[in-house]
């Protein structure tokens, strides 16, 4: 049974990556709304590099980023790649937290979690996994974010379909797993797929989850 094989997955990784010291904070929602922003297409290294560089010019609040000048943000964020068009949005979401909702993001994540999900991808930059990022470690809402690593081995392990879209990947790991464990599935699914089950060369000799896994040895 695939929940079976789900669970014994979990306990694996569990045994083999440590969570990291973050994942049991709450994060600020607007530097992790911002922050997530600046993530899109972009590596964690230099995701990294371009928030501490728009962290170091200008505190990270709504009122503050809304009134920047755009050139501004734009260099604080260069390092992350389009890096013009994120810094309109971080400008523009900005403007709208702060107008909209009084500059703060609780109004948004006080509502019902589908509404709030919904209100939150009405904003600029902001898709599924921006919004379901936000709600899973700033208000620790039961949803499972999913990157290009959560769908590479959530697929490869039979856990969601194998065309399946961001939702369909979504729905059927949080069908799989306790919503308590949502935020471990997701950190320890990319660790996983950065460590073995890489999206060209899978090391799936090494994986130690192989044994769960109905498509070692080939590539999909």
């Amino acid at each position: 049974m695939v929940e079976k094989r789900a669970d014994a997955v979990l306990k694996v990784l569990q045994q083999i990556y440590s969570m990291p010291k973050w994942s049991g904070a709450r994060r600020n929602a607007f530097e992790t709304l911002i922050a997530t922003i600046i993530s899109q297409n972009t590596s964690d290294r230099n995701t990294a590099r371009a928030f501490e560089r728009l962290s170091n010019r200008f505190e990270i609040k709504p009122e503050v980023l809304a009134n920047a000048e755009i050139s501004q943000i734009e260099e604080a964020v260069r390092a992350a790649g389009l890096y013009r068009n994120k810094a309109k949005t971080i400008k523009a979401v900005s403007k709208i937290i702060l107008d909209k909702f009084h500059g703060s993001m609780q109004p948004i994540l006080s509502l019902p979690f589908e509404e709030s999900r919904k209100t939150l991808m009405t904003l600029p930059g902001v898709g599924p996994k921006t919004a379901d990022v936000v709600l899973l470690f700033s208000a620790a809402q039961p949803t499972i974010p999913v990157d290009t690593h959560v769908k590479r081995v959530a697929q490869r392990l039979g856990f969601a379909p194998a065309t399946g879209n961001y939702e369909d990947v979504r729905s059927s790991l949080q069908a799989l797993y306790n919503p308590q464990d949502y935020l471990t599935v997701h950190v320890l699914l990319i660790a996983h797929g950065r460590r073995y089950c890489k999206a060209k060369r899978p090391l799936c000799k090494q994986c130690p989850i192989s044994m769960y896994c109905p498509s070692k040895g080939m590539m999909i």
